[in-house]
């Protein structure tokens, strides 16, 4: 079955890229209408008659450095939606609105587990009509300089990633997790972003992370050091652990839960959406499938409770 929020959520914070407050509100929405972001600014301007909604899919994707960007045909654009495409896919959320009165999503504490706590406590209303999952039937696979994103068949989504860092706190680290019985809550939804300082000086000097605090919405690297100390992280793994948090929220972007293996090495955003596209555009590599009784078991969102997201915490 298909699932939406049972009412709205409402989420005021700060952009972080802008540090600008914005309010994000989660509302439930009709079956077989996926995920859409709404710029609630625009639409209340009699004044704007650009298209307010954009829908939060593949192709909705423009490139950008920092984070996940999407725009429609007018030009309407939000960005850094991948910690709340994580958290609606880990939940199982397969229809909602999400309405922002600006261009960047609320950073919250830089994971989705704010997100995800929000969602669980306000429930899911299931709706009818059968849910469908992207099943990959083939590999397919992007490669950038020394960094690789692949999709290959598996019967329930997985992910594999691999991170090498130069920064000896960070180093060479890899985890694998089958996304089911809500692995995504417990082992990676309170996972923050992070970035090294030498990032976060040429972004602050541009302009740019200006709402980032470190050890409050992001973990700062420098080398062998930790910006609040390594006690600060809340896993030693904490950043392989968060670039597959991003990577779930950007295969979400599929339209569809996943059935297949994602292996990143080094990929990050804008390689997971050239995967996305490459899948699309590959004869014999995908086909949409319905969801049965026991494929609907081994999805992200199925059968979690609070109690996941305590185990993490």
């Amino acid at each position: 079955m298909q699932k939406t929020v049972a009412k709205t959520i409402t989420f005021d914070g700060v952009g972080l890229h802008s540090g600008a407050p914005v309010r994000m509100t989660i509302e439930p929405a009709r079956a077989n209408s996926g995920i859409s972001f709404v710029r609630s600014d625009i639409a209340a301007d009699v004044t704007d008659t650009r298209n307010a909604s954009i829908a939060a899919r593949w192709d909705s994707v423009v490139p950008s450095k920092l984070c996940t960007l999407i725009r429609n045909d007018d030009g309407v654009e939000i960005s850094t939606i991948e910690h709340i495409m994580a958290a609606l896919a880990g939940c199982g959320v397969t229809n909602a609105l999400v309405h922002v009165n600006g261009p960047e999503v609320p950073i919250e504490d830089g994971s989705a587990a704010p997100f995800v706590s929000a969602i669980l406590d306000a429930g899911l209303s299931r709706q009818e009509g059968p849910s469908r999952a992207l099943k990959i039937l083939k590999p397919v696979e992007v490669i950038l300089g020394d960094a690789t994103a692949r999709l290959e068949a598996a019967e329930t989504l997985e992910i594999d990633f691999h991170i090498d860092f130069e920064d000896a706190a960070i180093g060479v680290q890899s985890k694998n997790l089958v996304m089911a019985n809500g692995a995504f809550i417990r082992e990676l939804s309170n996972c923050r972003t992070f970035c090294r300082k030498a990032e976060v000086d040429w972004m602050q000097s541009n302009g740019l992370a200006l709402g980032g605090v470190p050890g409050e919405n992001a973990i700062v690297f420098d080398g062998a050091k930790v910006e609040g100390g390594v006690a600060g992280l809340r896993h030693e793994d904490e950043p392989v652990r968060h670039k597959m948090l991003d990577a779930l929220g950007d295969l979400a972007l599929a339209g569809a839960p996943i059935l297949g293996r994602y292996v990143g090495v080094r990929s990050g955003h804008a390689m997971t959406n050239a995967l996305l596209r490459k899948v699309f555009a590959t004869p014999g590599a995908w086909a949409f499938v319905s969801v049965d009784e026991a494929t609907a078991q081994t999805l992200p969102g199925a059968g979690v409770t609070a109690l996941d997201l305590a185990y993490c915490a």
